[in-house]
Order: C-alpha cells, then sequence, then structure tokens
C-alpha cells in the first residue's frame, strides 16, 4: 500500500485525470510506436478501470472496451461487461463490432494472482493466448496488437506464435511498469494477410 501511494505514476495519473497508472504504459507505448490515430477502431481487452480506454479515446480513437468488473462511462468508449474467457462476453462483443474489424488490439489483462507462481503463470498465459486468438481473428490485415505478458513458463513459444501472425514482433518494458515486476508487453505489429490458422486457447 505505502509503494502505491508513493508511486510517481499514480500520483501523475490523478494529476492527468487518468484512472490507473497504466495510462502512462500505453501512453509511452504508443509514443514509440505510433500505434493510435484518430478514427480508427480499437478494441480494449481487460480494460477496467479505464486508463488505457482513455489514452485510445483522447487521442481521437473509437473503442470497444471490455471487463468483467464495472466501468464507469468514458465519451467515445462503448463498454461491454463480461467474462472474456466466456462465449456470452465474446459474442456481445462480436455483435457490437457489427462486422468492423479493428485497426488495434490492445489487451492488459491479468487474473487474480494466487500468490503460487506457476498457477499464475498459466492462467496469464491462457488470458494472453485467448487475446491473441481474438486479434488473429477479427483484426483487419495490416492491423496492430499490444498485450500484457509474463516472462516465465510459456513466454517464449507465445511469442513465436505471435511471429507467425505478425510482420514484426517486439517487447516493450515501459518506464511506468515497476522494475521488479516481470511483466512485458508484447507488441504484434502488422498482421499478415496471409497467416497461419489461428492458434487455438489451450
Amino acid at each position: 500500500m505505502r509503494e502505491h501511494v508513493n508511486d510517481p505514476y499514480v500520483k501523475l495519473a490523478r494529476q492527468h485525470g487518468y484512472r490507473s497508472r497504466a495510462a502512462f504504459k500505453l501512453d509511452e507505448i504508443n509514443t514509440r510506436d505510433r500505434l493510435i490515430r484518430a478514427g480508427m477502431l480499437v478494441v480494449d481487452l481487460g480494460a477496467t478501470p479505464g486508463g488505457w480506454s482513455q489514452i485510445a479515446a483522447k487521442l481521437g480513437a473509437k473503442v470497444v472496451a471490455l471487463d468483467l468488473l464495472e466501468m464507469d462511462a468514458i465519451a467515445g468508449v462503448t463498454f461491454i461487461q463480461g467474462d472474456f474467457t466466456g462465449v456470452a462476453a465474446l459474442t456481445e462483443l462480436e455483435q457490437v463490432l457489427a462486422g468492423r474489424l479493428p485497426d488495434l488490439v490492445i489487451s492488459d489483462m491479468a487474473p487474480n494472482m494466487s500468490g503460487v507462481a506457476s498457477a499464475d503463470q498459466a492462467r496469464s498465459m491462457h488470458l494472453c493466448e485467448l487475446a491473441l486468438e481474438f486479434a488473429c481473428n477479427h483484426l483487419k490485415p495490416g492491423g496492430d496488437f499490444l498485450v500484457k505478458a509474463f516472462q516465465g513458463e510459456g513466454f517464449q513459444e507465445y511469442v513465436k506464435a505471435m511471429r507467425d501472425q505478425f510482420a514484426q514482433v517486439v517487447t516493450r518494458k515501459p518506464r511506468a511498469s515497476r522494475d521488479r515486476s516481470s511483466e512485458v508487453y508484447v507488441l504484434g505489429k502488422s498482421r499478415r494477410q496471409t497467416v497461419a490458422a489461428a492458434p487455438e486457447s489451450v
């Protein structure tokens, strides 16, 4: 709790009106990689409390956001409350998209941590796999995909699977990501027009 209260990015988030310090992670990655443009369609997976959606909407994107938890309304953001691991939420998300293919899929999803490292890593990678499967099935050709992952078992295999789907795959560790955390952001740039079959989640 003391670390959170004294965190400079938590203080900056309050000053800028952002809902979470995570907003600065996306902001830094976007500044470097130029992912978000006005008028583009962005899908934000694991959106609550809304920091990433705020950044995307601020830059003029149309955002469709999804999370298991409630999220207060944000101008320019259509929010769906549901469990991304279930069929119902995915079906509703597809209905909202109404056949439109997003230009960018972003995922800051993470499981509720149990404290058992092996189990937490497996659950985190499962969410990453689901997000990649969604991106492969819905992104327009040439679209980009940004996902939070934790380095550990399954990570290298996941990066390899992303390389099958995107022309370029890089990792980013933004300054707002705590040094002691194993989290990194994996960015797939320019979804291939002819790709291998979308990986199935396990």
